[in-house]
């Protein structure tokens, strides 16, 4: 990152970061004609595709990533408001480490948690603000009304 003069942005290619963003505080930077960002992060690219149509349907604008180390280059790029994770990806574990990452970095975007962990293998993965710090949870499959609901909640729109 360089350093740039306070209120420029800093990411090299005139955008603010999302640590920046997320300083300022969420919307501060949001007029009434810009679209919120979404980042999907999902390893299935029909849940990609599915999530890109409904939330476009809605006026959102969807950038996606098929891996946690894809996912975190676009948190830093393109600077979401609101973050979709898969639980499990490459690795079992890939979006709860991806979630802690975004925390540790400073990072207050909403995350909503997408898994079929807990029906498919019987487990109960809720929040925790240590090692699971994210927003909501949602399981799979998901209703399409039941996820703009919790984007348009977590986004006070």
């Amino acid at each position: 990152m360089c350093d740039a003069p306070p209120g420029v942005p800093s990411d090299g290619h005139g955008r603010d970061t999302a640590r920046e963003r997320s300083a300022r505080g969420r919307y501060a930077d949001k007029g009434e004609d810009d679209v919120a960002k979404i980042l999907i992060v999902d390893d299935d690219p029909d849940i990609i595709e599915a999530g890109t149509l409904v939330l476009g349907r809605e006026g959102f604008e969807v950038v996606g990533a098929p891996n946690r180390s894809e996912g975190m280059k676009k948190v830093e790029e393109e600077a979401p408001d609101l973050i979709i994770l898969d639980v499990m990806m490459e690795e079992p574990d890939d979006g709860l480490r991806m979630a802690r990452d975004i925390r540790r970095a400073g990072s207050t975007v909403p995350i909503i948690m997408l898994t079929s962990v807990n029906a498919a293998l019987g487990l109960n993965i809720d929040r925790d603000e240590e090692m699971v710090p994210v927003d909501e949870f949602l399981t799979k499959p998901v209703e399409p009304q039941t996820l703009v609901a919790k984007v348009k909640g977590l986004l006070g729109s």
